[in-house]
């Protein structure tokens, strides 16, 4: 939880998810798309983890900036897999972590 405390939406979300009852004063700080989200109950927190779920998907753990390039290193250039497509690329970060605009940092990554 540390770590999500350095980025002030995943601060903001903790804050919110593990209070009883609603916040406006909190919700309204909350930046797009982290607000939608939150009020489409999207975030839930389990033993201090913050998960995302995307519609009928399974629920990802929420990274911060700072593991971003670590996953999007291991999904794409990961020595043991072997360089990855973008499509095969795309499902592998899909299937281990969510991030807002996680595609177009991984679009980034692959074309530098």
């Amino acid at each position: 939880m540390k770590t999500y405390a350095k980025h002030k939406q995943c601060g903001i979300l903790l804050q919110l998810l593990q209070k009883k009852y609603r916040s406006p004063e909190l919700e309204s700080q909350l930046e797009e798309p982290w607000l939608r989200d939150y009020k489409d109950n999207r975030f839930f927190l389990i033993d201090g983890l913050l998960y995302h779920r995307e519609k009928h998907k399974s629920a990802l753990t929420v990274v911060d900036k700072d593991h971003i390039s670590l996953i999007l290193q291991e999904c794409h250039d990961c020595p043991y897999m072997g360089h990855m497509s973008e499509d095969r690329t795309k499902k592998k970060v899909a299937g281990t972590a969510w991030w807002p605009q996680w595609e177009q940092e991984l679009n980034e990554y692959i074309i530098t």
